[in-house]
């Protein structure tokens, strides 16, 4: 499972025209589901992302963690982090879950944060999503849980 992750000052998503979930400062993740994951992939990954020390202290360090700072956490389905690209001009798509199983994983771990966590929003799977941010550094990590 891979997380594309972004520090923001606030990020929106809309679909068909319309505000979906916004966040103020915290976390934007975009979420990735392979052929092998699984819920508790999902879990590891939601606890990784809740526990990622990314915030800055008051020694300018990034030592805080998106719940220390009571910053948001907007969850995004997003299948082609899954894309292998090692081979030519197009990228496949092989190696990704197929949705209607992805869609469930998903939708499981954005149930987890709800549960693990106060400030949690989500976009749609499956959406046409045109997503907003402000990118706070930048800081944008890439993070892998394997299954």
């Amino acid at each position: 499972m891979i997380a594309l992750l972004q520090r923001v000052n606030r990020a929106h998503i809309r679909i068909e025209g319309l505000v979906h979930a916004s966040i103020e400062q915290g976390l934007l993740a975009f979420i990735g589901v392979e052929k092998n994951d699984s819920v508790e992939t999902a879990e590891k990954l939601l606890s990784k992302l809740l526990a990622y020390r990314i915030f800055t202290d008051a020694e300018g360090r990034m030592n805080l963690d998106v719940k220390d700072i009571a910053g948001g956490l907007l969850l995004v389905s997003q299948f082609t982090l899954a894309a292998n690209t090692n081979k030519g001009l197009r990228p496949s798509f092989s190696s990704a879950m197929p949705p209607a199983d992805a869609e469930q994983i998903y939708n499981h771990m954005v149930a987890a944060a709800k549960q693990n966590y106060e400030f949690v929003e989500s976009g749609k799977f499956a959406a046409d999503m045109k997503i907003e941010l402000e990118n706070d550094g930048p800081v944008t990590f890439i993070l892998k849980v394997l299954a």
